[in-house]
């Protein structure tokens, strides 16, 4: 028997596939296309001649599949195909006409186009669709055996409706609800829409590790789910605690329409079995499982779904895995796949398992390699960076600490004649050998080949000299560290060394690997994020992506990476924010993470790897330098860039109040949009865009972008060096959140006592707070009132906590409590009441200050006989009052002590809220009620 020709072999391939996928294959002589619900017929007759396969699902024609052998380009086959489809004869039955479901395939290659989409393309596919896909898809779009194109009968081709398929569907997805959303996953979500309203494919987006890529996912996967009626979503991981922390997500997702959680409306499955939930509309799966299923394999060992596929892949092949149909997952199984964190390595060799679905594949990522772009077609629809989120307060910017010992970057050598330690690295069982010849290593070996353990305990030893002096002056407590070591036996040693060296336990110091026993992962992992103890986790990467601990502050590589990919993300477990409340549960002496630290003691940061790049740039350049050297006209980028991380790290420690004075001093900014501005400004693409509108030309010559760029740079640097009060509040506040600690001095007590010099510093405060009030009497609208204009303006209580917050600020200092008792101290027969005071005793401190009034007395006492005074005159004027509106006016007095004035809105809080509110205070006074609290204001407030 010869060889069969190269169209025979494609049609022997193309009908175990069929077969495969569950369709039974037919001559044209013994055609029955009831025998099955989908039948494949080979050489079917057309009006224009045979095709090769028609079709038929329940015992009617719904498709057909044109074979060409092995080697032929298929796109040329698509008008072949779409005249086979019109040319079915009027005598047979049908759902529609042209028929939907076109084929061309050469047995290695298949394309598929369904003409129930807008606009129908044909799409790679790695197998043929069943029957029951078929049907379903017929159903959508309203045809159905009861509703067959009758034999000879006109009908038109039917356009696509509304609704019809899933691609039609995305055409249509209603408007986004953004509310709940950051303006970054707001465009991720809209792009991303709007990609697949246009059929591609594959879509990335790049969001920074911290701004909510889960999140997002969360939103669009149910609006694909609820609106776009998608099947079935895959969202695919590469490790199983990142599956876990999905699955969580998504149990907490609240749906913005329904208010009911996700996992109310819609199955979702967290694969910890080979088998598939068919009711799942959301499965969440590693891809190490997902091969394991498509081999067919009953069970994936529990520890590969731990592995990252990044570490497992390799250990498997160098090659892009070998993956077969499998007709218990047929292709249609998804229709959406997203790929969240996953390594680079699972668009190289497990993409076969991702192109083995017919489905959307969306990634997501925070480090985008050049091959995962390769593999998305370069279709970016977000690309939010660290430089980005850092601007707009979803991350915090970090700072690189080294620390460099000669054997870390030379080795050493261990003399002939020496003993040493021989330690099986598996089973880390020792023994002693007495070395026969000179022992050299380089650093390439360390910690691997051989352990220097005077190296690692020097580098841990420098560590703990070093936190509280240089990484995190003043604290006491270990900030979260995580420790990235070379392997498990590494972390091992490192555990046991940092123990020791900072003399703790077992809690203080964990390692947290897949090789943990004794304690699941995920629980170390939650006591790591959430408990005190431990300070220190160690790890080889199972922590290194995705994995959410949001108190972490320092990043320890004790490791190199030969993956910009991967160092990117094991850095990114540092970025994240987390509000002071939760940080310091538990790190209680911390008071905000404005900051991370990478500690970095095998040189990693000094190899070209990492895109993700510190906007610092000048760190031994102080605020006030940096912001002077903007004011004089420097638009150097390292300036700038500095200066942007500058306003990002204070904008996180501003108060409220703080951060609206600097808003309103800078007419409206933020300082948030200060550092936004820099950001763009020094954005490469926004220079390039800038050049080409400016030209008009697409490709701009370089003098024109660095026009574009001058022009970017100085626009944003304006804001702030054109407003010298700005800086000048801007280095005020920063100076008010930070202080000097010296480390050095050493104390001792001499006296206990007051002395002369307390009553000269008192003097000094009484004579620099007289200062202060004729300086800024014109600046600050409580002394307007209360020096320039005392009754022709009604003093608010905002006016004077904006005072308050004034007096406060270094190098000052001041509160109403310390002004009280420097007049105390000077002159007690003076001043009247001690001890805790009032914002609104600031109007009595002020007074008695510009010596419009002879003693200090507490605004309350001055209220309180203002109002006795009043209630004489109204007696005295034949007034009287019940006991219950006396009751009421007395609340009036304390509310006028208090805040300095009483307003009818004022009546809907406590206490006037507990006797009845503004209805109460109605009926007692009737129609004089406003005119009865313009008085008491005028005549209690002085």
């Amino acid at each position: 028997m010869g060889t069969p020709k190269p169209e025979a072999r494609a049609r022997e391939e193309i009908d175990r596939q069929l077969t495969a996928a569950g369709w039974l294959i037919q001559d044209r002589a013994a055609a029955n296309p009831h025998a099955a619900p989908g039948v494949a017929i080979r050489e079917f007759p057309l009006k224009g001649g045979p095709v090769d396969y028609g079709l038929y699902v329940d015992g009617a024609v719904a498709g057909a599949v044109e074979a060409k052998k092995e080697g032929w380009t298929l796109s040329g086959v698509e008008l072949q195909s779409q005249r086979y489809s019109e040319g079915l004869p009027d005598a047979l039955p049908a759902y529609r006409r042209p028929l939907p479901f076109l084929y061309e395939s050469t047995g290695v290659e298949t394309q598929f186009t369904n003409l129930l989409d807008p606009d129908p393309r044909s799409r790679e596919v790695f197998n043929f669709h069943r029957p029951e896909t078929h049907r379903d898809w017929l159903a959508q779009a309203g045809y159905s055996p009861a509703r067959l194109a009758l034999p000879k009968a006109a009908e038109a081709p039917a356009g696509y409706e509304a609704g019809a398929t899933l691609r039609a569907r995305l055409k249509t997805l209603p408007p986004l609800a953004a509310d709940g959303l950051w303006p970054a996953q707001i465009t991720a979500i809209q792009n991303l829409e709007g990609s697949l309203a246009l059929n591609k494919p594959r879509a990335l987006i790049q969001m920074a590790t911290g701004s909510g890529k889960t999140f997002t996912a969360c939103n669009f996967t149910y609006r694909l789910a609820k609106f776009a009626k998608a099947k079935r979503i895959l969202f695919l991981v590469d490790r199983g605690n990142l599956a876990k922390q999905a699955e969580k997500e998504f149990q907490q997702f609240v749906t913005p329409d329904d208010g009911r959680k996700f996992t109310e409306l819609y199955v979702t499955q967290r694969l910890q079995s080979n088998v598939l939930d068919p009711t799942a509309k959301v499965a969440i799966c590693t891809i190490q499982r997902l091969y394991s299923m498509l081999q067919g394999e009953e069970e994936l060992p529990e520890e590969a779904d731990e592995v990252s596929s990044f570490v497992a892949a390799p250990t498997l092949t160098k090659q892009p895995l070998p993956v077969g149909y499998n007709p218990k997952i047929p292709i249609e199984t998804f229709d959406v796949i997203v790929t969240d964190e996953c390594h680079r390595s699972i668009y190289n060799l497990w993409r076969q398992v991702l192109e083995y679905f017919d489905a959307f594949v969306i990634g997501l990522t925070a480090t985008p390699s050049t091959q995962t772009l390769g593999f998305f077609n370069q279709n970016l629809v977000m690309e939010y960076d660290h430089e980005r989120a850092v601007a707009d307060g979803v991350n915090v910017d970090f700072d690189v600490y080294e620390i460099r010992t000669e054997i870390t970057q030379a080795g050493s050598k261990v003399d002939a004649g020496l003993f040493v330690d021989r330690r099986d690295r598996q089973t880390r069982k020792k023994r002693w050998e007495r070395l026969d010849e000179d022992l050299a290593y380089d650093a390439s070996q360390l910690d691997r080949a051989v352990v220097a353990q005077d190296q690692l305990r020097m580098v841990i030893r420098t560590f703990r000299d070093k936190l509280f002096s240089e990484i995190f002056p003043g604290r006491t407590e270990v900030p979260k560290t995580l420790i990235f070591a070379k392997d498990d036996s590494h972390a091992e040693d490192i555990v046991r060394v940092i123990r020791e060296e900072f003399g703790k336990g077992n809690d203080f110091c964990t390692k947290i690997t897949y090789k943990t026993t004794g304690a699941k992962a995920e629980d170390l992992l939650a006591s790591f994020r959430n408990s005190f103890n431990p300070r220190i986790a160690v790890t080889v990467d199972m922590i290194a992506t995705g994995t959410d601990v949001k108190p972490i502050e320092i990043v320890f590589f004790m490791r190199s990476v030969r993956s910009r990919t991967f160092f990117e993300q094991m850095k990114g477990r540092g970025v994240r924010v987390i509000n002071d409340t939760d940080l310091q549960a538990v790190t209680p002496d911390a008071r905000s993470k404005t900051r991370f630290v990478i500690v970095d003691a095998v040189g990693i940061v000094l190899e070209d790897l990492g895109d993700t790049v510190s906007l610092e740039k000048k760190p031994s350049v102080s605020f006030e330098k940096l912001l002077e050297q903007v004011a004089f006209g420097n638009r150097e980028t390292d300036v700038l860039s500095s200066l942007a991380s500058r306003l990002a790290r204070l904008d996180r420690q501003l108060s409220s109040s703080d951060r609206q004075l600097l808003t309103d001093v800078a007419g409206g900014l933020s300082i948030r949009d200060l550092a936004a501005t820099l950001v763009d400004a020094l954005d490469p693409d926004l220079q390039l865009e800038a050049a080409q509108v400016a030209t008009g030309e697409s490709d701009p010559p370089a003098s024109a972008i660095e026009e574009a760029a001058a022009q970017l740079l100085a626009e944003a640097a304006k804001a702030i060096a054109a407003n010298p009060k700005l800086r000048a509040k801007l280095i005020e506040l920063k100076h008010s959140y930070e202080q000097t600690i010296d480390t050095t001095s050493v104390d001792r007590v001499l006296k206990a006592g007051y002395s002369e010099e307390a009553t000269e510093a008192a003097r000094g405060i009484v004579r620099d707070f007289e200062a202060f009030i004729r300086e800024h009497r014109d600046e600050i609208d409580a002394l307007q009132v209360l020096f320039t204009r005392p009754y022709r303006r009604k003093l608010t209580f905002e006016q004077v906590r904006e005072l308050a917050d004034a007096i406060k600020r270094p190098p000052r200092q001041w509160t109403p409590e310390v002004l009280w008792e420097a007049y105390e101290r000077l002159d007690r027969s003076k001043v009247r009441g001690s001890g805790e005071r009032t914002l609104a005793d600031l109007v009595s401190l002020v007074r008695f200050a510009v010596h419009e009034e002879n003693e200090l007395v507490p605004y309350a006492d001055q209220v309180g006989e203002r109002f006795d005074n009043w209630l004489a005159q109204q007696a005295s004027a034949g007034r009287t009052f019940s006991a219950e509106q006396m009751r009421w006016l007395e609340m009036i007095r304390d509310q006028v002590a208090s805040s300095l004035g009483i307003e009818v809105g004022d009546f809907d809080f406590v206490p006037f809220n507990q006797e009845g509110a503004m209805g109460k205070a109605s009926k007692l006074f009737g129609p004089d009620l406003p005119r009865l609290l313009d008085e008491l204001n005028e005549k209690l407030s002085g």
